[in-house]
């Protein structure tokens, strides 16, 4: 039964890639015959291809020094004997970083064919051009997922080692680890330079090509919360597949059992549900964000029917099965309430952009209040998930419940596929917005593209808080890893086994405190990198109004510089994307040789809630703030120009490094900093200074 679900797993993937074809196909058929657009699409997809060619040359000289660490030293020091799992390790984790880089490049590629028809649709109404966005979106997640799967799916087939497996996830978490943070560095540096010069100072409209930074911000949309995204998610979903096999291997007491087999078949449900969803995906009379919500909602209805159905034909446990859906309605649930805090039409975004009225200090004091408040219901869901999974695979036997946590992390990204579709969607929508406005396609046009980018930042706001809260699942359960992985090492060694982590024990609480520390200051490096970049790019945006005659009154054949800004903004960030995710290893490995694997669980667990709490209200603060910019440019406190305006663009102008930098990059930080602490487990446990 386990070999045949894994060839299924990857006939299923291999579809995916097959559909994603189609849709490619389907949107490269878009009418689009504007040249003023397609020469700026050009211009954008010439400088996302030049940034992620210039980042990939950096990670891949990172990548190959730390694949020559991981032959060295892991799972055991090469000089001790076998070679071959620390080979296996080593190509996995290789594997792990093409794999995040190759799914990254092709959300980038189709992006920036997206983002064109998108906006040339819009002149035949809001339905096509929603059409064209959702299923240039709906590409990236047909090859992130199809990726997912089939990379797994032969990691097990080749090796039969679940530790390898480890391997490969880690390659996919570290190259994601920096995609996300130079990505996020390089957009949020040119949208807030181009938002506070342009909007803040000028009073010219968002996308005004007489603004230098305009096609950097929209380079950096494809570079960012493309690029950046896919890697993201890519990294988050086989995490959770890694973690529900490793202990699955545990629990069967070799690969290919039972438990193996559940894992596999609810995952390639996911990916055949989430095709299901985007092929009945259209848009109604209700608007675009009830539309990508309802596709939401008819993807999971599906998941829950084909896992039921696979539960009943291959005789697996209801109580596996149940863990599964908890997660994936807590999954939900954590949509609705980032929904209900950053959705232009509820109350949160009304009384921010009202509070904006009143001067900048009461946006930021309003909008950090809700961000703070948003951080409870789904920490309370991931909470409560992961309570219900544990209890409720309890009664099979032992090591049961933490399996039971870790397929709660596998049913919420279950539909990842429909997720990353939606996500990728706001981006391309951005994009589009922009080159309606320097194409000149009329404000009938911009009002169509507002509807989708306001719609996309919503939907943003849940499908991060979906990664998030399943980011927040999977390390628990890779907690519970990293002790299997610690135990059976203690066994061959004749070591105590670890049962669990006392905080009363100095070094666990040595770990806590540290760990806990880690994403604020992960956060913080990320933020100041965005901080010292945009200052230099608003210097450059000064400069060419200042030297450059005409530019500021909007003379014909009068062009900026755009290309200054787009280097400023690639030069920056991949200065600035090294330190921080070095940070977090480095730190890791410090903590584990000092104190121990009694330290790393204080670590991992002080890591894992302080990065929840803080990706949660970035992300959702973030999101709050930019639909109250969109709510005032509406119309309402005032409209564009007001002094409510210009507080809302300054608490978008905060809020953009928040949930496009370092709220997203948080949790493949914290799930970098499990996987390194399984794959160091035996060292930890016999070179710590403290033992």
């Amino acid at each position: 039964m386990y070999i045949g679900l894994v060839v299924a797993s990857i006939v299923v993937s291999l579809l995916a890639f097959v559909f994603a074809v189609w849709l490619y196909r389907w949107v490269q058929a878009v009418p689009s015959s504007n040249p003023r657009i397609a020469q700026v699409g050009e211009w954008i997809r010439e400088g996302a291809t030049t940034f992620l060619r210039r980042e990939y040359k950096v990670l891949t000289a990172f990548a190959g020094a730390v694949a020559v660490l991981i032959f060295l030293f892991l799972p055991s020091p090469v000089w001790k004997g076998n070679n071959i799992p620390n080979l296996h390790m080593a190509l996995a984790y290789i594997a792990g970083t093409v794999f995040s880089g190759v799914a990254g490049v092709m959300g980038m590629r189709v992006a920036t064919i997206a983002n064109v028809k998108t906006a040339e649709a819009a002149l035949k109404g809001i339905k096509p051009s929603f059409m064209a966005g959702f299923r240039g979106g709906s590409v990236m997640g047909m090859a992130v997922v199809g990726s997912t799967l089939l990379g797994v799916s032969l990691v097990m087939l080749i090796t039969k080692e679940t530790s390898t497996l480890l391997g490969f996830s880690f390659g996919a978490s570290s190259l994601a680890l920096f995609a996300k943070a130079g990505g996020g560095i390089f957009t949020k540096t040119a949208d807030v330079s181009a938002d506070l010069v342009g909007k803040v100072e000028l009073g010219i409209p968002e996308d005004d090509p007489r603004n230098p930074a305009v096609i950097a911000d929209n380079v950096g949309d494809n570079v960012g919360d493309v690029a950046g995204m896919g890697a993201d998610l890519f990294d988050s979903n086989v995490a959770s597949m890694a973690a529900a096999l490793v202990l699955a291997g545990a629990l069967d007491r070799t690969v290919g059992g039972t438990n193996s087999a559940i894992v596999f078949c609810y995952a390639a449900a996911g990916l055949l549900a989430s095709i299901l969803g985007v092929m009945l995906a259209r848009m109604g009379d209700s608007g675009p964000t009830s539309a990508l919500n309802r596709s939401t909602y008819v993807t999971t209805g599906i998941y829950a029917v084909m896992t039921a159905i696979a539960t009943v034909a291959f005789g697996f446990s209801w109580r596996i099965w149940g863990a599964c859906m908890v997660g994936l309605a807590v999954g939900t649930l954590i949509g609705i309430a980032s929904d209900y805090f950053t959705d232009d039409t509820k109350p949160p975004v009304h009384k921010v952009a009202k509070a904006s009225a009143a001067g900048p200090a009461f946006t930021i004091l309003s909008g950090v209040s809700y961000g703070f408040i948003s951080a409870l219901p789904a920490l309370i869901g991931i909470a409560v998930s992961s309570l219900v999974a544990y209890n409720l695979c309890a009664p099979l036997g032992d090591g049961y419940a933490m399996f039971g946590i870790a397929m709660a992390a596998v049913g919420m990204l279950s539909i990842v596929g429909m997720i990353i579709s939606n996500d990728a969607y706001g981006p391309i929508v951005d994009n589009a917005r922009g080159l309606a406005e320097m194409g000149g396609l009329g404000e009938d046009v911009l009002e169509i593209t507002d509807q989708l980018d306001s719609a996309g930042n919503t939907v943003k706001a849940v499908t991060k808080g979906f990664a998030i809260g399943a980011a927040g699942l999977t390390v628990i359960a890779l907690l519970g890893t990293f002790v299997s992985e610690v135990n059976e090492k203690a066994v061959e060694l004749g070591l105590q086994l670890i049962t669990g982590f006392d905080i009363m024990n100095p070094a666990v609480f040595f770990g806590l405190l540290i760990g806990a520390a880690v994403p604020a200051v992960f956060s913080a490096m990320l933020i100041l990198g965005v901080d010292r970049n945009a200052q230099r790019m608003v210097g450059e945006i000064h400069r060419q109004f200042r030297e450059i005659r005409g530019l500021k009154e909007g003379k014909p054949g009068v062009v900026p510089e755009y290309g200054k800004c787009i280097d400023i903004a690639t030069n920056g960030a991949l200065r600035e994307l090294i330190p921080a995710g070095l940070f977090t290893i480095l730190i890791t490995l410090a903590v584990g040789f000092i104190g121990g694997v009694q330290a790393i669980g204080g670590f991992l667990a002080g890591n894992i809630v302080s990065g929840l709490l803080l990706a949660l209200f970035m992300s959702n603060a973030g999101g709050l703030w930019d639909n109250a910019k969109k709510f005032v440019e509406a119309g309402h406190e005032g409209g564009k120009g007001s002094d409510a305006h210009k507080s809302a663009v300054v608490g978008d102008t905060v809020g953009d490094p928040f949930k496009d930098t370092a709220g997203p990059s948080i949790n493949t930080q914290i799930t970098v900093v499990s996987l390194i602490s399984s794959l160091a487990a035996t060292l930890f446990l016999t070179g710590s200074l403290f033992r």
